[in-house]
């Protein structure tokens, strides 16, 4: 089981601030395209891979990234100054 956290207009368009999952993706990549198949609103999330970051176990990642032995993944935009 891995935990996936949504942050920011991830959460909203997919309505759930986490959830747990059970997967045999290898990467970051084949995860989100599992999660991009389930359904539109993780679909219109995930449109545009660029537009997101992804932290494995809360360090800032790539998606290309192994999962074996992640316990969490988070995806969240790119953080802004301000």
């Amino acid at each position: 089981m891995i935990d996936l956290l949504y942050f920011a207009w991830v959460r909203e368009r997919i309505g759930l601030p986490r959830e747990g999952v059970e997967t045999d993706a290898a990467t970051v990549a084949d995860l989100v395209a599992e999660l991009r198949a389930r359904e539109e609103r993780y679909a219109l999330a995930f449109a545009d891979l660029s537009a997101l970051r992804v932290a494995l176990d809360q360090e800032l990642s790539e998606f290309d990234a192994p999962l074996a032995g992640v316990r969490e993944v988070a995806f969240f935009p790119p953080m802004t100054g301000g």
